[in-house]
């Protein structure tokens, strides 16, 4: 029964959560909780009224072994891919080292437990917890980024703001293609309806870039068929942050206020709505198509930049069982604690 409470509770809170904004990662939180404590009341149940079923619980429960080192694998292959399509990069070293901490980290454990008496105890719990609330915030985050990603808005915007990345030779590469094809599809939709919005393609130049990012998507709109009216390119933006904040003031100045729809790859868009709620805008994120084998890496990417970004709260949470196992293994080692 309190599974099922847990779950209503969760439910309840993701619900209200989300009706009230939809840009927060604590929905994620909401929505994991939810689903855990449902998926134990439904097992519970399940095994009260067909008690074998238990044994298939327990069966599934042995196997997580092996799921760790299925997923391990799938992470060291992928980084592999990502090695050979990429080049060597951060992104690209992301999932082989994911994959080594994913095999690591339990190895530890059981070794700290075995081997390292009363401060290895201590240790391995610590482990274990850092670990825990890492791999549920990382669900968290994956688990609402997909279904932020699937959700639909009624609004009709002012403008569309390409989020940029880098371009290669000049060009637009496949990865930001993807992302100008959508807000194409946001724009004539928009204007089949009424006035179109604005087209607002943002990015500087970087150091190896010829161009800037801003300046030719703004050409491949405008090869597209889009109006130059309606194409402001933006082009000093280094970062997410930097695309919106300067993408607002080229809205302003085009006395084009209201709602802002972004757009940028799927697996970017719940970072990029967590900035845009940070800054107070009023603005959307809606995700184009990527690469799969690119999609793990950039999740994980993703996913370290949410934590640097939200890093109060993360070092908070995490200080504590660092603090309080410092305690415990100095009393061990001190003597005072048998």
């Amino acid at each position: 029964m309190s599974s099922t409470v847990l779950a209503v509770v969760f439910g309840a809170l993701y619900v209200v959560f989300r009706r009230r904004d939809r840009r927060l990662l604590r929905n994620g939180f909401f929505l994991v909780g939810a689903l855990f404590f449902g998926l134990v009341a439904v097992l519970h149940r399940a095994v009260e009224t067909v008690p074998v079923l238990g044994l298939v619980v327990v069966g599934l429960l042995a196997l997580l072994p092996a799921a760790v080192v299925v997923l391990a694998g799938f992470l060291l292959a992928n980084g592999l891919t990502m090695l050979r399509r990429e080049g060597r990069s951060l992104t690209a070293l992301l999932s082989p080292l994911a994959g080594v901490a994913v095999l690591a980290v339990p190895v530890a454990a059981v070794l700290l437990l075995r081997d390292g008496g009363g401060g290895g105890r201590v240790l391995a719990g610590v482990l274990v917890f850092v670990a825990s609330y890492l791999g549920v915030v990382f669900v968290a985050f994956l688990l609402y980024s997909l279904v932020y990603g699937r959700t639909s808005f009624d609004t009709r915007p002012e403008a569309v703001v390409v989020l940029g990345s880098k371009i290669i030779d000049g060009r637009v590469p496949p990865l930001l293609r993807s992302r100008l094809d959508t807000a194409l599809q946001v724009y004539r939709s928009t204007a089949a309806t009424g006035r179109a919005p604005l087209l607002i393609p943002s990015g500087g130049q970087g150091e190896d870039e010829t161009r800037s990012e801003g300046a030719a998507m703004a050409e491949y709109l405008l090869d597209q068929g889009a109006d130059p009216a309606d194409v402001r390119p933006e082009e000093h933006a280094t970062t997410t942050r930097e695309n919106l904040q300067l993408a607002a003031a080229v809205q302003q100045q085009a006395g084009r206020a209201g709602p802002v729809i972004a757009v940028t790859n799927s697996y970017h868009i719940l970072r990029a709505a967590l900035i845009a709620r940070d800054l107070g805008l009023d603005a959307q994120v809606v995700g184009s198509p990527t690469a799969h084998y690119y999609v793990p890496s950039a999740f994980l990417r993703e996913f370290v930049a949410v934590l640097v970004q939200q890093r109060l709260v993360h070092a908070v949470v995490l200080g504590v069982p660092f603090l309080l196992g410092s305690v415990l293994l100095v009393l061990e080692l001190s003597g005072l604690l048998r």
